[in-house]
């Protein structure tokens, strides 16, 4: 086990940033912090730039900021594997039904959706949504067909069967071409990504996460301050993985600091499967790590998350010497102004990524104070007791480890 060196002052940072189930290209995340960290930086008082990165390599980009008199240099990159989601949404819409029908068996039948619903209600309601929405959509497929056969029943006999299906087709392909705004095909891959082996890295997913672990490791013989791992959403998990790796190689003492923030976690939709035991390994050993810092932070207004739910309490991985995550609030109720807070209350794909984005009222999460400030993310939040309102029983059917 490696000891971190305690920085008085962060001036070089490396991040390295995870995302959730998403297919889009990186750079959109390049303009997203761009953006939102301007946005910040007036509403806060501090000086911050996004450049493009120089050297090449990997998606990423660079920020210059000056905060509370001391100037911070941070290169940030995105770890990738949108290539494997794009992979596991490539399902025709007959195989996406098929998903659907697996998905929920094995939510079901292993006693995992139960005690999902003992956790929080929003991100259950948000998993039932696509099993909800893609039936309603087959639903009034069927119906617009049946009306076409009956209408023409008098005229083709048999053979209106023909048009009825060329509708309920087509009627289905148009619910498909439209999913940009339903949402429904898009969270059933996700879904089915997760469950379809029972909660177990696929061999491609646990090959990228090699790879990921190795650019960490990399960072960490680098002449930076820190090193922060960021996880968010369904990247939270695979940010737990891949730093409990680099924990298990690292040989050396000292170094940067080590510090992981896992935002909007939604850690038990994977944790409580049955087959999830080499999560739940890596979330016990990371729990107890003394190498790294880890804050999860999540707000209740996210329905997408699991909030304020202790990743590792209620999967069932907690043992004596127990030391993280620290588990925290956004609070968006407060941190953002009842103006803004009325505009997103209803945008939930929007508030899920909140935690990336501008708060009007900051009060103790600064996502570009973390990321781009001259404090590591142990100093910053030193002084925080965590959540009374988090969840820390265990509620996991499943919690066996690798041996």
């Amino acid at each position: 086990m490696s000891s971190q060196k305690t920085q008085p002052q962060v001036r070089k940072r490396r991040v390295f940033y995870i995302p959730g189930y998403d297919p889009i290209p990186p750079r959109r995340y390049r303009e997203l912090y761009r953006r939102e960290s301007r946005s910040q930086a007036a509403i806060s008082g501090y000086e911050i730039e996004v450049i493009g990165k120089t050297d090449g390599g990997a998606y990423g980009w660079r920020v210059l900021s000056h905060q509370d008199g001391v100037s911070v240099e941070t290169e940030i990159e995105v770890l990738v594997w949108a290539d494997i989601v794009k992979d596991s949404m490539a399902r025709s819409i007959l195989a996406t039904y098929f998903q659907m029908v697996q998905t929920a068996w094995i939510y079901i039948s292993t006693g995992t959706l139960w005690r999902l619903m003992q956790l929080r209600k929003g991100p259950v309601i948000a998993a039932l949504y696509p099993v909800g929405m893609l039936l309603a959509q087959l639903a009034l497929a069927l119906l617009v067909g049946w009306g076409v056969a009956v209408g023409l029943s008098t005229l083709m006999w048999w053979w209106s069967v023909l048009p009825a299906a060329v509708a309920v087709y087509a009627l289905m392909r148009r619910f498909r071409a439209i999913d940009n705004r339903l949402f429904a095909y898009y969270l059933m891959h996700d879904y089915a990504h997760s469950a379809r082996l029972k909660g177990a890295y696929s061999p491609e997913l646990t090959t990228r996460l090699d790879q990921f672990s190795d650019q960490i490791l990399q960072a960490l013989g680098s002449d930076v301050d820190e090193v922060l791992v960021v996880g968010h959403s369904s990247g939270a998990h695979l940010g737990v993985t891949a730093l409990a790796e680099v924990l298990r190689r690292q040989g050396k003492i000292g170094g940067p600091a080590l510090s992981f923030l896992s935002l909007g976690q939604v850690v038990p939709m994977v944790s409580f499967l049955p087959k999830a035991r080499a999560l739940r390994t890596d979330l016990q050993y990371l729990s107890g790590s003394e190498g790294l810092t880890w804050v999860d932070v999540s707000a209740p207004g996210d329905g997408c998350a699991f909030a304020l739910c202790d990743p590792v309490a209620v999967s069932g991985v907690s043992r004596p010497g127990k030391r993280w995550p620290l588990v925290l609030s956004a609070a968006f109720t407060q941190t953002l102004s009842p103006k803004r807070w009325k505009k997103l209350r209803w945008r939930f794909f929007r508030l899920h990524f909140q935690y990336l984005c501008a708060f009007d009222r900051p009060n103790g999460y600064d996502y570009f104070k973390i990321t781009a400030g001259p404090q590591t993310l142990s100093k910053r939040f030193e002084n925080r007791t965590p959540s009374r309102s988090r969840i820390e029983r265990t509620i996991s059917k499943h919690t066996t480890v690798a041996a």
